[in-house]
């Protein structure tokens, strides 16, 4: 097999943000990661003095290489861990095996706890993940106290609280282990908003929000309605972060297409409730005089 023409590769890749995948001559992915800037990224694989032995002998076996541009380098981080959850790589190493992958939990107690949790899942309570790395999921959560204000102590800390913490005074905490302060309705209300951030339903939670800022604005309780203000313009900046295709949160297939000296190229990109799942390139095979719209159809 031709080996991989690096510099012809490197002249087509962008500067922005996203994923790649390396494939071997077999078409296997050996490798996936993701860059702030792709072209740099990548093209520190191909110089030549690279000190890593392990990366020596990755690029020995790179016969393709594929990317997929993101909006933002968070958004690259997970559509990694999504590839490399679905390709299993073998010189992705530290992500490969399941068991080490960190997750949200949210726990089952009267007021429930929001942590990180790794390893067999014996405690009651709902999962949210698999992450990338544990850095992403304390990234997610110190976001998450911003926005809801759950706590995140231990229970030998919650149980033994009298008055509220410096958390509470801050406005990361409802200081549910203090009686008076936090009813239970909007202590339970605010974990189900971060049940449905976590499930990527963050336009519903706006929406319940700006309902109930409303209804405060109209019972002339304005401090209250200025605390919901400041969540929901939290959340729309969260959400400008996380953006990936429009707003209708549809499920999308968008194709490509290009066809240059007989050879045809189409790319496919998979959109899910508005984020990106993957992408994957076809270059069928055409024979000669052949329609562009044949090929795309076909």
């Amino acid at each position: 097999m031709p080996s991989f023409d690096s510099k012809a590769f490197l002249k087509s890749v962008t500067h922005q943000p996203g994923v790649y995948r390396m494939y071997n001559a077999e078409a296997d992915v050996i490798y996936v990661g993701k860059a702030k800037d792709l072209k740099k990224r990548l093209s520190s694989y191909f110089r030549s003095n690279v000190p890593s032995e392990k990366t020596k002998a990755l690029v020995s076996h790179i016969h393709q290489v594929d990317v997929t541009v993101t909006h933002s380098e968070t958004e690259a981080l997970i559509l990694e861990h999504n590839y490399i959850k679905q390709y299993l790589p073998k010189y992705n190493v530290l992500l490969r095996d399941d068991k080490s992958y960190p997750y949200i939990f949210i726990s089952q107690h009267k007021h429930p706890r929001i942590s990180i949790h790794r390893g067999v899942k014996r405690k009651k309570g709902e999962y949210f993940g698999p992450y990338p790395d544990s850095g992403a999921v304390r990234e997610s959560l110190h976001l998450i106290q911003k926005l809801f204000p759950i706590r995140q102590c231990e229970d030998s800390v919650y149980a033994n609280r009298h008055r509220p913490c410096l958390m509470h005074q801050i406005g990361r905490c409802l200081a549910p282990c203090v009686k008076g302060i936090v009813s239970d309705e909007e202590y339970k209300e605010q974990t189900d908003f971060i049940r449905l951030f976590l499930q990527g339903k963050d336009r519903q939670v706006i929406q319940t929000l700006v309902k109930q800022m409303e209804s405060a604005s109209q019972s002339l309780n304005f401090e209250k309605a200025a605390i919901i203000r400041d969540q929901i313009q939290a959340m729309r900046r969260v959400q400008e972060q996380q953006y990936v295709s429009d707003d209708s949160g549809d499920d999308l297939d968008v194709l490509g297409f290009a066809i240059e000296n007989g050879l045809a190229c189409v790319h496919l990109l998979m959109i899910r409730q508005g984020k990106i799942l993957g992408s994957r390139s076809f270059f069928p095979k055409i024979p000669a005089n052949t329609d562009k719209e044949e090929v795309f159809l076909s």
